[in-house]
């Protein structure tokens, strides 16, 4: 399960660069924006001055006390001269006099240099001392009005500040959400891949009916996980299967080894009391003909001995040879016989003559097993049908019982090996059955239909291409 503290620490990688790069791009919009207004701010005064004592300097009209005041209406500047029939021998457009601080009748004298800036009542001004050239010459003290730096960058700072909140009110937002999902995306594929790693094969994660960013770099590494899950499920399946396989032929091998040693010695004891007793003649028929079929099951019991021997090697496998498949279904009646009568079981059989091309004793040893399996689920009085019928370019072997049917617990899995509902069985026999129909290209299937349970082991009529060699050494 992945942790809280790593969805966080993720969640801050993507957010904190997309919020603080947001931030930056405003505060540095809004400092170049003051600074641009500062700067016009002073830019402007410099150039109201430099056009004010220009065009007075040029005059050549007295500056009478009337002139100054039109030219202050004019430009918002204050204008200080001398002037002796002024109250205190200055002439001011301003409240510039109340100001004791500074001694203008000696700044217009040129005794005292004049201050940058002086702080009236009406507000903050620039001051410039210049003298006119009019028929009269006269020293005048120019007082420039300078708008507060702190109202004039407000009120250009002030739309940007707008702009930016609501900018950011809905990218902030958003860039969350965004990065949200996107977030929660990759903890899901975190989390699926680490259920991987704990051996979860074949886990998924499904999209959700309107995937965000589906198709997109993430989507795609959604899928690639999916099928990547999908493999090693697959491929652990593959590999239980075949140490299942090799499994189920070593102890096959061993089975059948000790079998062979039982049958042999069983022969041998058989050829021994038939030396021993008279033969029937003709005068004197045999009353049981028991011990002949005992002996030929012997012989098909070290047949299909010999054929465990074999399992999975097929380089030492019986040829595949051409027969009636009515016989054989012959045999397998002959061979189940006394099984039958044993049980109470009765067996019918529908198959038509029909030329088949197999492996003859597996295919034999396979349809016994089934039909074995058919007469313990009937039980006594109980009915066992064995068919053949071509289908789908099919032979199809069908074993049917009215039993009471299999375990719904095995489901799929009966034909696997060791897998079985028989207290004493040892679960070969469909194994061993599916192994021959898959060594041809058919199949074992089975199902439960109208009270009765039906195994079908189906053949193709045309020959399969052959195997490949296998490589390495045989198992």
């Amino acid at each position: 399960m992945v942790s809280r503290h790593a969805s966080s620490l993720l969640f801050r990688r993507l957010v904190g660069p997309v919020i603080g790069l947001l931030l930056f791009a405003v505060l540095a919009n809004l400092a170049v924006a003051a600074w641009l207004a500062a700067h016009r701010t002073t830019a402007a005064a410099a150039a109201v001055e430099q056009q004010v004592t220009g065009a007075v300097a040029a005059s050549r009209v007295p500056l009478a006390p009337p002139i100054l005041t039109a030219l202050h209406q004019l430009t918002s500047c204050h204008f200080l001269i001398a002037d002796s029939a002024a109250p205190a021998g200055i002439f001011s457009t301003a409240a510039a006099t109340e100001q004791p601080a500074t001694n203008w009748r000696a700044v217009l004298a040129g005794t005292t240099p004049p201050p940058d800036r002086v702080q009236l009542p009406s507000g903050e001004y620039r001051v410039s001392l210049f003298r006119s050239q009019s028929i009269r010459p006269q020293q005048v003290v120019l007082l420039i009005p300078l708008p507060a730096v702190t109202r004039v960058v407000f009120e250009s700072v002030a739309p940007m500040l707008v702009v930016a909140g609501v900018m950011l009110a809905i990218l902030i937002p958003l860039g969350l959400s965004v990065t949200g999902r996107l977030t929660r995306r990759i903890i899901a594929i975190e989390g699926l891949v680490g259920r991987i790693a704990a051996g979860a094969f074949g886990s998924q994660l499904v999209a959700g009916p309107h995937p965000a960013g589906d198709g997109d770099e993430i989507d795609r590494l959604r899928r690639g996980v999916n099928q990547m899950s999908s493999t090693l499920a697959s491929l652990r399946d593959s590999l239980v299967a075949g140490e299942r396989q090799r499994l189920l032929g070593q102890l096959a091998a061993g089975f059948a080894h000790e079998l062979r040693n039982a049958v042999t010695g069983s022969r041998l004891a058989i050829d021994l009391h038939r030396r021993r007793c008279p033969l029937p003649t003709a005068d004197q028929p045999a009353r049981d003909d028991s011990l002949a079929v005992a002996i030929r099951q012997l012989d098909i019991l070290e047949e299909e001995v010999r054929g465990l021997l074999t399992l999975g090697r097929p380089d030492v496998q019986p040829p595949v040879t051409e027969f009636d498949l009515a016989a054989l279904l012959d045999d397998v009646h002959d061979l189940t016989g006394p099984r039958l009568e044993h049980a109470g079981v009765d067996l019918s059989r529908d198959c038509p003559s029909l030329l088949l091309s197999a492996r003859r004793e597996p295919l034999r040893a396979a349809v016994v097993n089934l039909v074995l399996n058919a007469i313990d689920a009937a039980g006594p009085g109980g009915l066992v049908r064995l068919a053949a019928t071509v289908r789908d370019g099919c032979c199809v072997i069908t074993v049917e019982d009215n039993g009471p049917g299999l375990p719904p617990t095995l489901g799929e899995s009966i034909s696997e090996p060791f897998v079985t509902d028989k207290p004493e069985g040892v679960g070969l026999g469909l194994a061993v059955a599916r192994a021959v129909a898959e060594e041809r290209g058919g199949g074992l299937n089975w199902g439960r239909q109208d009270g009765l349970t039906r195994f079908e082991l189906s053949l193709p009529l045309a020959s399969p291409s052959p195997p490949p060699e296998p490589h390495g050494d045989p198992a």
